[in-house]
């Protein structure tokens, strides 16, 4: 499988920047700093403050700033590239989708970094499996301000293949590029698998915090009724995993039970802070597609059935008052 490079390679490959919140922030800043040709498409506040002074990346290993960062909310502006990383939440993707064909060419390759499971499908409807590399990323970030990053943990990873599995001349030059701006790129064996094992960890601690009223991981996890919760929804997970046909391993709920063990006491997910400050949130692409999906491997859902409902009434009465 070979694909054309869009811009060429004489001058290094283009890299388009979908939202540059905390995670597309720490990776394009990352790839920027590392001498990349990185534009970024963003808006508002964070927009105004990468035009006047840059993008800062805040790190124990020491701040990178890069005072000239190539910034637009026009997608024409940036052009054609040959990788788009799409950094948007869940939330957002439908208007980032939208803004995608200024940017991709016949070579481009999106990179969807996205909670969840379904974002590669929904990405793909609109562009094509053949331009869709899906990914997962694993980073510690968080926005200080506009324009600025918060980085904290080890380097952040990247994930990602082709639809299928194979590891194409993009996928190993993309590698490249994460690994020589410090970063780690990872090597998934069957991304699917590693899409859903983190989907299978991450929806019922965020969708039960958000239920608790904000309880993190380590109130989660030590209380036995809140615990046996967890594994309940980690199972329904794993069982519609294979129901789809995902190669999840036997162990996946035991796997995912012992990382939520080693977890600071004090985490909390995006989920369920977003929910709590009344903020628009991936309800519908965490519990709501455990949800859905069941249904469509001809399973139930019983925990994530009733967290959803309670989520959804909180959601829809918050709005009510705003």
């Amino acid at each position: 499988m070979t694909r054309e490079s869009v811009t060429g390679e004489a001058d290094g490959p283009s890299i388009a920047v979908v939202g540059a919140g905390a995670v597309g922030g720490y990776l394009g800043g990352r790839l920027a700093a590392a001498g990349h040709d990185v534009r970024f498409l963003a808006r508002g506040e964070n927009l105004a403050a990468l035009r006047r002074q840059g993008l800062r990346v805040v790190a124990g290993s020491g701040d990178e700033v890069i005072p000239e960062v190539r910034a637009s909310d026009d997608p024409h502006d940036l052009g054609e590239v040959d990788y788009v990383l799409l950094c948007v939440k869940t939330s957002q993707l439908p208007a980032a989708v939208d803004a995608l064909p200024p940017l991709v060419g016949a070579g481009t390759a999106v990179v969807t970094v996205q909670n969840g499971v379904e974002a590669p499908e929904q990405v793909a409807a609109a562009i094509g499996r053949d331009r869709v590399l899906p990914g997962t990323v694993r980073v510690v970030a968080t926005t200080i301000r506009p324009g600025e990053v918060r980085h904290v943990g080890p380097p952040g990873a990247l994930g990602f293949a082709e639809w299928d599995g194979d590891v194409t001349k993009r996928v190993l030059r993309l590698r490249e590029l994460l690994s020589a701006a410090t970063m780690t790129a990872t090597e998934p064996s069957d991304i699917w698998a590693e899409l859903w094992a983190k989907f299978l960890l991450l929806v019922p601690i965020g969708s039960l915090g958000a239920a608790t009223g904000g309880a993190t991981v380590g109130e989660l996890r030590s209380r036995p009724g809140t615990r046996g919760l967890l594994i309940a929804g980690m199972r329904e997970i794993h069982e519609t995993a294979l129901g789809l046909g995902i190669a999840l391993p036997d162990d996946a709920v035991e796997r995912a039970a012992g990382l939520m063990d080693r977890q600071s006491a004090d985490v909390t997910t995006s989920l369920q802070r977003d929910i709590l400050a009344g903020r628009p949130s991936e309800l519908e692409a965490w519990t709501g597609a455990a949800v859905r999906l069941a249904a469509r491997a001809g399973r139930t859902a019983p925990v994530h059935e009733t967290l959803y409902e309670l989520l959804a009434t909180r959601a829809s009465l918050t709005e009510r008052t705003l």
